[in-house]
């Protein structure tokens, strides 16, 4: 029997997305463009106004966009693959 997505879990999930994307922020590696990217996947995972599982499919958003940039180095392009799958495990 499948039990309900809990909140908590949606919410410790948005927390360590956020924490994996400040870290793409704060890297002086990243191109602008990518670091504004995931800025807004950030702004998108605060908005307390909206569901967990609303917020996640909005920051996937903003990072699929520039998950393809061929000038992101290798290990940005890794680092917003996981971001992207742990968003994707978070449903309403």
């Amino acid at each position: 029997m499948a039990s309900a997505p809990s909140p908590y879990n949606s919410e410790a999930r948005i927390k360590q997305a956020m924490v994996m994307l400040l870290n793409i922020v704060n890297d002086a590696s990243v191109p602008r463009n990518i670091r504004r990217a995931a800025t807004e996947a950030l702004n998108n995972l605060r908005d307390a106004t909206l569901t967990p599982g609303v917020r996640a499919a909005n920051a996937i958003s903003a990072l699929d966009t520039v998950s393809q940039d061929p000038n992101m180095p290798i290990h940005t392009r890794v680092r917003i693959w996981n971001v992207i799958t742990l968003l994707e495990t978070i449903k309403d």
